[in-house]
């Protein structure tokens, strides 16, 4: 008696999820250029998109955009090495240097830094335990959340200077923005606000507050 072979019924849709999931997952050159592909883009929204535009420092979008890509080859090549705590007290270790030890890092400079570091971690390593919807989910937040900071927040951040002004007639009200274009003209910054300390009509000098964004 002749057993016939069941009919064996294949999902085509199930199937082309899991080679995709499979692919992104996997060490060979084709997964790990698709997580660079995906890893590129997240880096490209953050640095060029979002701290270009409200900061306007070119001098580091280079750095970044190189870290980016360093830290997640880095991090692809070791991923089959359990080094997870290692990894992250390694990547606190850079963040402490770089610190303390660059001078004209600010500390938000530094938080986009390490934002950039912990997206191409998230997106090397990320997919060996999570789907592709739920990188694209943590990037998308991290994204979003540095946005809406910068967006709400930042915008709203003044900074202070005292200033020694020698214009006494354009402290009258009536010459309110003529004082603000020619101490923003003098001082290089877009003025806000005025407000006026002391006026010395001997000398014909006044102490001002000035105003501007950070």
């Amino acid at each position: 008696m002749k057993i016939l072979p069941q009919p064996v019924n294949i999902n085509l849709k199930t199937l082309s999820m899991d080679d995709n999931s499979l692919i992104l997952s996997s060490d060979t050159v084709w997964g790990i250029l698709l997580r660079f592909s995906i890893n590129l883009v997240f880096i490209i929204v953050l640095v060029w998109v979002i701290y270009f535009r409200y900061t306007k420092k070119e001098k580091f979008l280079f750095t970044y955009f190189l870290i980016g890509v360093v830290v997640f080859f880095v991090s692809s090549i070791m991923r089959r090495v359990d080094i997870g705590l290692g990894l992250a007290f390694g990547l606190f270790a850079i963040f402490g240097i770089l610190r303390f030890r660059t001078r004209n890092f600010s500390l938000k400079d530094m938080s986009y830094l390490f934002a950039t570091i912990g997206i191409s971690v998230i997106n090397s390593l990320g997919m060996m335990v999570l789907p592709l919807t739920g990188i694209l989910v943590i990037n998308a937040i991290i994204l979003l959340s540095a946005f809406v900071l910068e967006k709400i927040l930042c915008n709203n951040i003044f900074m202070k200077h005292s200033i020694v002004y020698d214009k006494l007639e354009l402290l009258k009200p009536e010459n309110q923005e003529k004082l603000r274009k020619d101490v923003s003209s003098r001082t290089g910054r877009a003025i806000l606000r005025i407000s006026v300390n002391k006026i010395d009509y001997k000398k014909d000098i006044a102490d001002l507050d000035v105003y501007f964004r950070e």
